[in-house]
């Protein structure tokens, strides 16, 4: 178990703990004949201003949210690196995948939905990369999800060309996960068609997957008739991914949700887990000091 404060600005105030000793109170004004009935009493030395200052303390330590967590879990992050490798090329400009919104193309659908799934991966470090006859990184791995889903929201189809280098794609997921510390790293690629262009070949590019030990899950998007099946195939059972075929915008979020559930995301290492909070303890030590301070003046002046 650990110790820490939720909110550790708050104990800045526990430097005007001096002002109890030297700060001077106002007072009645009383009249003697003579000063040396006066006693002369050192702030040190005195019971009132030492239990001011305990309550004080109590009072700002339970402001700062004190509370114990287990971090044992937190060693065992399952955050990984992971990038969608998304179609951009012209097919995906097509309307009717969505059948909820029949105007609305592939290439539109599939961006909502992978900004759904990007939003649960907590503790990811993502990037994306979009291809058509060529392959670019749209986002390099980041943890700001909400960023990457606004890079996302710039793209266009047939920005990358209209033709589908899926071995390019794969190849720049590659290099833009170099980039990456994390020791499970995955690619995500979804496609409408078949490999007709760019630099590398698929076999190429799965060959590097393997060398770097990065899982490939493959998605084809609308009819098996429409994107090579058996590519996607061989490259998810290459990679020890998954292959899958969504014919429509439900199955492609059913899709997501599997895979998020495949490679889970726990929450952000900032997070504590098993919190208790421990509020209450200088809370009510500082009430129960008041309560006998304040019977105890009651008594002093009764």
């Amino acid at each position: 178990m650990h110790f820490t404060f939720g909110l550790p600005y708050f104990l800045f105030l526990l430097l005007l703990l001096p002002c109890f000793l030297w700060c001077k109170p106002s007072h009645k004004n009383y009249y003697f004949p003579k000063i040396s009935w006066i006693a002369k009493e050192s702030p040190f030395l005195t019971l009132e201003p030492w239990l001011k200052m305990l309550i004080f303390t109590l009072m700002v330590i339970a402001l700062a949210k004190p509370f114990v967590y287990d971090g044992a879990e937190n060693q065992h992050r399952k955050g990984r690196d992971l990038v969608l490798a998304i179609d951009a090329s012209g097919s995906m400009a097509q309307s009717g995948f969505n059948k909820e919104d029949r105007f609305k193309s592939k290439f539109e659908t599939t961006l909502t939905l992978s900004k759904a799934f990007i939003a649960h991966r907590f503790d990811d470090n993502m990037g994306a990369v979009l291809f058509g006859t060529f392959a670019y990184t749209t986002s390099p791995l980041t943890y700001d999800l909400e960023g990457l889903a606004s890079l996302l929201d710039m793209t266009t189809v047939g920005l990358a060309g209209e033709s589908t280098a899926i071995g390019d794609a794969i190849m720049q997921s590659i290099r833009t996960l170099s980039y990456g510390q994390a020791k499970h790293k995955v690619i995500i690629l979804l496609t409408d068609g078949y490999h007709n262009a760019g630099v590398h070949s698929p076999k190429e590019a799965v060959a590097k997957a393997k060398k770097a030990d990065i899982r490939i899950y493959t998605i084809g998007i609308g009819k098996k008739s429409d994107y090579d099946a058996a590519l996607l195939q061989t490259i998810a059972n290459e990679t020890h991914g998954k292959s899958y075929g969504a014919i429509s915008s439900e199955d492609l979020d059913k899709i997501y949700k599997e895979i998020d559930r495949l490679e889970p995301s726990s929450i952000r290492s900032e997070n504590y887990l098993n919190q208790k909070l421990l509020i209450i303890i200088p809370l009510g030590a500082a009430f129960l000091l008041l309560l006998l301070w304040t019977l105890w003046l009651q008594r002093k002046e009764g």
